[in-house]
């Protein structure tokens, strides 16, 4: 395999949560700017000149309105867009060096967790978890057992056999989630996971994610939900003047 993170994360254990403080800097971004181009040719700057730091282990929530950046933000992280300026680094891959051949691994090291779903309607859940280990060659047996133990870990086992249109919303979001951690990834990114869900959903599906930053997965959560963020409180950046700025969850109040 080329490339790699060079850092070894903890076996994920319930009982013994993470500590990030002293962490190595798993996500780093040096004065970065990205832009968009314009059915008219003109150039929109998404943001200018921005830098970010998150640890291994961290569970950070990204806040703004629409348009801020956010999903561009995550877009950077699996390298699905490049920087005008500055550079990118995630563990030990950096967006001014990433070969072409690597970034299907930098992407292995990630799972990214939507909003709108995205599974595939005409596979059930256990097939729609197992789809994502079959791109990285994994056999039957090891593919078996791995989607079994991640649709127990997100409370699914018993509905392996269904298929999505026989789910709840939040099920359908579980699914997701499975999909996004069967691979043991380094990092989640969960872009407005929550956003098509009622708020007692919701809590459900956001108690998951903190249950899997517990463990020791380095988790970023975008999101409009600032009744979230206020009830399960952790370090959020706010996106203000195309800056990012840390705020305090207490005092996020929706427009």
């Amino acid at each position: 395999m080329s490339g790699g993170f060079g850092i070894l994360l903890p076996a994920l254990d319930e009982c013994s949560p993470f500590q990030p403080q002293h962490a190595p800097t798993l996500i780093e971004l040096k004065h970065v700017t990205v832009s968009h181009t314009l059915p008219d040719g003109s150039k929109r700057v998404v943001f200018e000149d921005l830098s970010l730091h998150i640890r291994r282990g961290e569970m950070v929530y990204l806040v703004g309105p629409t348009g801020s950046g956010k999903t561009t933000l995550m877009r950077l992280m699996y390298m699905d867009v490049l920087p005008d300026a500055g550079v990118v680094r995630i563990g030990d891959y950096r967006s001014d060096t990433i070969r072409p051949r690597d970034t299907p691994y930098l992407r292995r090291s990630l799972g990214v967790v939507f909003q709108d779903f995205q599974l595939l309607s005409d596979r059930n859940v256990f097939e729609n978890v197992a789809f994502a280990l079959y791109a990285t060659g994994k056999s039957g047996a090891q593919v078996k057992n791995r989607v079994l133990q991640t649709l127990s870990r997100v409370g699914l086992s018993h509905k392996r056999k269904r298929y999505p249109h026989e789910l709840s919303g939040g099920e359908q979001q579980r699914v997701v989630i499975a999909r996004a951690i069967v691979n043991e990834p380094w990092i989640l990114l969960a872009d407005e996971p929550t956003g098509n869900l009622d708020p007692a959903v919701a809590d459900e599906i956001q108690k998951l994610l903190l249950g899997l930053h517990r463990q020791g997965m380095t988790v970023l959560m975008a999101t409009h939900d600032y009744r979230l963020v206020r009830k399960f409180p952790a370090r959020t950046l706010a996106f203000v003047k195309g800056q990012l700025v840390e705020v305090d969850p207490e005092t996020l109040h929706e427009a």
